[in-house]
């Protein structure tokens, strides 16, 4: 089961004196990782990622606690994380970013 995200400041960050002044407006973290695939041989080489095999991009965004907020599956290996972090805003059932969020600081690590 996925969480929504909450945009009220973590208590682990809130009672931290070394990471309240940089992460208080922080609600989670995103990442993605590669998976291997199996796809059909004609569009195998849009899978072949930046390592050897077949794989599969996927993006994942997880709270302070570690529960997952949001997945996204399905992108061939050789996409670029921002561009998978671009159609998961993009899209209607997509990444949700809590109001009063800034989304330049995601958008920044790219």
């Amino acid at each position: 089961m996925i969480w929504p995200p909450s945009n009220h400041c973590h208590r682990k960050i809130q009672e931290s004196t070394r990471f309240n002044p940089y992460f208080k407006d922080c609600v989670g973290a995103i990442d993605g990782t590669h998976v291997l695939a199996r796809v059909p041989k004609n569009i195998s080489a849009a899978f072949r990622g930046r390592k050897e095999g077949i794989t599969q991009n996927v993006m994942a965004a997880v709270d302070f606690d570690l529960i997952f907020t949001y997945v996204l599956a399905g992108w061939e290996g050789s996409a670029h994380d921002a561009l998978i972090l671009a159609n998961a805003l993009e899209r209607e059932d997509g990444l949700k970013v809590p109001a009063g969020i800034k989304l330049e600081h995601a958008t920044q690590i790219y």
